[in-house]
C-alpha cells in the first residue's frame, strides 16, 4: 500500500540547518534502501507559492506569502507500507526528527492494474 504523508509546520524563516540536513539524510538514505520511502521533498519559502482556486468557475491566485496560515505544507513523502499502522510508524520517526508539526496521511488509490503490476516487480 502506498500513502502519501503531508507535513505541515508553522513556515520557518530559513532552511534546517547542517545538522538537521544530516540527520533527515541518514533517515531518507534508510527509507530508499529499505523500501519503505518511494519520494520525498521539502517546500520552498511560501513567498515563493501561489494558491489558484476555482469556486463557481472563476479561477482565482493569490500569491504567497500565505500569512493568514497558521501551518503551511512543508514537505511530503510518498510511503510503501504494509497497513496504516505501519505508515504511522514510519510518520513518527519522521515527527521525531522533524520538530513540532503534523503530517496529514492518506492512502492512496492503486487501480487493479497498477496494484498487479507493482506485486509482479
Amino acid at each position: 500500500m502506498r500513502f502519501l504523508s503531508i507535513y505541515k509546520t508553522e513556515e520557518k524563516s530559513g532552511p534546517p540547518c547542517q545538522e538537521e540536513r544530516d540527520r533527515m539524510g541518514r533517515l531518507i538514505e534508510e527509507g530508499i534502501k529499505a523500501g519503505w520511502l518511494i519520494a520525498t521533498e521539502g517546500c520552498l519559502p511560501s513567498a515563493m507559492g501561489a494558491r489558484v482556486r476555482r469556486s463557481d468557475g472563476e479561477i482565482t491566485v493569490k500569491d504567497g506569502p500565505f500569512a493568514e496560515s497558521k501551518e503551511i505544507v512543508g514537505g511530503f513523502a510518498l510511503l510503501e507500507a504494509g497497513s496504516k499502522a505501519e505508515a504511522v510508524e514510519l510518520t513518527h520517526r519522521f515527527l521525531g526528527l522533524s520538530g513540532d508539526g503534523e503530517c496529514e496521511l492518506r492512502q492512496l488509490y492503486e487501480a487493479p492494474a497498477a496494484e498487479k503490476s507493482r506485486a509482479a516487480s
